[in-house]
């Protein structure tokens, strides 16, 4: 569970049967608060608490990444860290309710559900928010690189 938060993703992944899940966190409460919630929903997770987007990512099967692109500086050091997962042959999904910095064009929408948005008042509309599949970068096309024969 990438920027795990609170924890929600990585416990919901341990319920449904994962072997092992890894929570990655930087804010201190909120690796607080993964502690507690995995003790209150009865799961164990192995808390990492420092950036592992700078290096090689952990010998891991997926990568669950919920609501990391909220902003260009996370998304810009986000997006290689998820490249060098794909490189290892670690699949991606992210979750994300279609924030400004998120790579619409290197994501395939596996399923879409309509909820509010964090922060919004309690009364607030429902939003579309998507689990995507992270898929490698296609090579930009070609056009103007082959010119006609004269």
């Amino acid at each position: 569970d990438l920027g795990a938060g609170s924890g929600l993703v990585a416990i919901a992944a341990a319920k449904a049967g994962a072997s092992a899940v890894i929570a990655a966190e930087i804010d201190r409460n909120g690796v607080v608060a993964i502690g507690l919630n995995a003790t209150a929903n009865g799961v164990t997770i192995t808390i990492l608490d420092q950036d592992i987007t700078t290096g090689p990512p952990p010998a891991i099967d997926l990568v669950l990444a919920g609501d990391v692109f909220y902003g260009r500086e996370v998304a810009l050091r986000v997006i290689p860290f998820l490249d060098r997962c794909l490189a290892a042959g670690i699949e991606v999904l992210v979750g994300d309710p279609r924030r400004h910095d998120l790579p619409l064009s290197r994501l395939r929408l596996l399923a879409e559900y309509q909820v509010p948005d964090f922060g919004d008042a309690k009364d607030a509309a429902l939003k579309p928010s998507g689990v995507f599949r992270f898929e490698a970068e296609t090579a930009p096309a070609l056009a103007g690189a082959i010119k006609p024969s004269p």
